[in-house]
């Protein structure tokens, strides 16, 4: 970025020795250090030894001991000091530390006691060997055990720092107000990764922040759609274990566990899980969900299977993103046979877009050549509407002069990973005159069948029919017929010189639409080709778009 004359005025004033006349050296303020309050009561001490030590002499519990004895590491000590206090506060002033299952849940790295100086001060506690050097050995089993946690120890230490800067970082971003921000890798690792594996952590990056969760909490068609299928149907959710793939904030979760469910497991890879714990938290549902971070292909779920898959995985076009992938291998690896998958179908729609004033607009770069008397025609390369972008967006039903046609079915419990990619017939009858073909829309359908094994009618159905015709379950559209969402329509607008060809009704167009996916964005770009004919007339041609 360019810097002002301001700028390096300011640099040149900051860099003249006169410019620290009258000015004397401040001795940097001293780190203020908080008390640490009693596990066991509310007495305060200047520092977490003077507190571990009362709590061994009045309360005869040793919490470095317990440290050894359970072989906890930084991590695994956050939690174990947040249940301590839990229990306390419950009135249960001899704490079962038998076992660290008692507090491996995740709820256990919220701090009970706000501004807790003890978790930020578990690495000035004398470390396991010297605790245990308090105590002379007596015999050649207990040099034994020395031996073997100081080699413990040092295994532990190499990894203690790493964990105690995880462990505050999520702490502060959990119960701090600020909102989620990204947290760029080491640039040693960022130098390791490949063009691919930065465009998937960008990706995951992207779903950090809270105006994307917000978008889509506020699409009440998508919302909506999950609720009234999830709650219209808890007999399905009673007692069953779930699995929500891209959980996100945790909504579909949370609709899931009012609805009934014993278990529900929530996975996401993007930092917006430390949002989704603390939610969780605070509805009082942390006994059912477990939120888990991490890719699913990679995570280690604490379950062999689960009855049902919940995901909202739908992007631009349908596939843009190709999340569905993970969802797929979600339901290939944990999905229990006869499961259900949520939602169960999605269609894939094509139309024919007519509307000259509408392109015009879009099209319109005219604004570049005069701007403030300067000519910036350059920018004109990247304007958003071209004949190489795929842009979303919401067109009324009078700019689409025919029914559409359904594409592609993509039910959820067969489908398979190969079959994202392809070519698909089309046909098209145009239901009024138009002056020109301006381009071709793409939209998506979304069906929720509450029985496994469901199938849709033969030559499929419109979401906006779905309800109308008395059928049980729930869809939406992304398309002209229904409300607005988030993900509004795929717009694809044709090359200028194939434009400007009036077709009559009743006028039959056939095509071809082609799905693949593309290496950028960490292979999660979309390239879409259609080819069309309107026999008997020079309305033809062939073009690729890119959603990227």
């Amino acid at each position: 970025m360019a810097r002002s004359e301001s700028d390096v005025s300011s640099e040149s004033s900051l860099l003249d020795p006169k410019a620290d006349e009258g000015w004397e050296d401040v001795e940097p303020e001293e780190e203020e250090n908080l008390p640490v309050v009693s596990l066991f009561s509310s007495d305060t001490f200047p520092d977490a030894k003077s507190m571990i030590e009362d709590c061994k002499q009045r309360y005869n519990f040793d919490f470095v001991g317990a440290q050894k004895q359970l072989d906890l590491d930084f991590y695994a000590s956050i939690k174990f000091a947040n249940y301590i206090r839990s229990e306390v506060k419950k009135g249960n002033s001899q704490p079962d530390i038998s076992s660290r299952e008692l507090f491996e849940d995740e709820k256990y790295l919220q701090p009970v006691l706000e501004d807790d100086a003890l978790l930020f001060s578990l690495d000035d506690l004398p470390p396991v060997s010297d605790h245990v050097a308090d105590s002379t050995p007596h015999n050649t089993e207990d040099l034994a055990k020395i031996a073997n946690l100081e080699e413990t120890l040092e295994r532990l230490q190499n990894t203690q720092n790493q964990y105690s800067e995880f462990v505050k970082r999520t702490l502060e971003d959990t119960w701090d107000e600020r909102e989620a921000g990204l947290r760029s890798l080491p640039q040693a690792k960022q130098s390791e990764m490949t063009e691919h594996e930065k465009g998937d952590d960008s990706y995951f990056k992207s779903y950090s922040f809270n105006d994307i969760h917000k978008t889509m909490l506020q699409d009440t068609v998508r919302t909506d759609a999950y609720r009234d299928f999830i709650y219209g149907n808890k007999h399905l959710f009673k007692n069953k274990t779930v699995l929500d793939v891209g959980c996100g904030t945790g909504i579909l979760s949370m609709f899931c566990a009012r609805a009934g469910a014993a278990k529900v497991i929530a996975v996401d890879n993007s930092d917006i899980v430390t949002k989704a714990r603390e939610i969780v938290y605070a509805n009082k549902l942390d006994n059912i969900i477990t939120v888990v971070r991490g890719k699913i292909e990679e995570v280690t779920l604490p379950v062999q299977q689960v009855d049902i898959i919940v995901s909202e995985w739908m992007g631009y076009c349908l596939l843009y993103e190709a999340m569905l992938d993970s969802v797929l291998y979600a339901r290939d690896h944990y999905l229990a046979p006869g499961g259900l998958m949520v939602p169960s179908h999605c269609t894939l729609r094509l139309a024919p877009l007519s509307n000259s004033d509408f392109v015009h607009e879009k099209r319109d770069t005219s604004f570049w050549k005069d701007v403030y008397g300067f000519d910036m025609s350059a920018m004109m390369k990247s304007e958003e509407y071209n004949d190489a972008n795929i842009c979303v967006e919401r067109v009324s039903p009078e700019s689409v002069p025919a029914e559409s046609s359904m594409f592609l079915n993509l039910p959820l419990e067969t489908i398979k990973l190969e079959d994202l990619q392809f070519r698909k017939q089309f046909t098209i009858e145009l239901s009024r005159d138009i002056e020109s073909l301006d381009g071709w829309l793409i939209w998506f359908d979304t069906f929720f069948l509450a029985n496994a094994g469901g199938t849709l009618p033969e030559g499929g159905v419109k979401a906006e029919d779905w309800a109308k015709s008395g059928r049980e379950g729930v869809a939406f559209t992304t398309g002209p017929g229904g409300q607005e969402t988030h993900w509004h329509m795929g717009i694809m607008l044709i090359k200028e010189q194939d434009r400007m060809k009036a077709l009559s009704k009743g006028q039959m167009i056939t095509g071809s639409v082609e799905y693949k996916k593309l290496e950028s964005n960490g292979g999660r770009a979309l390239e879409v080709g259609i080819r069309w004919d309107a026999k008997g007339t020079p309305v033809q041609g062939e073009q690729v778009w890119f959603c990227k």
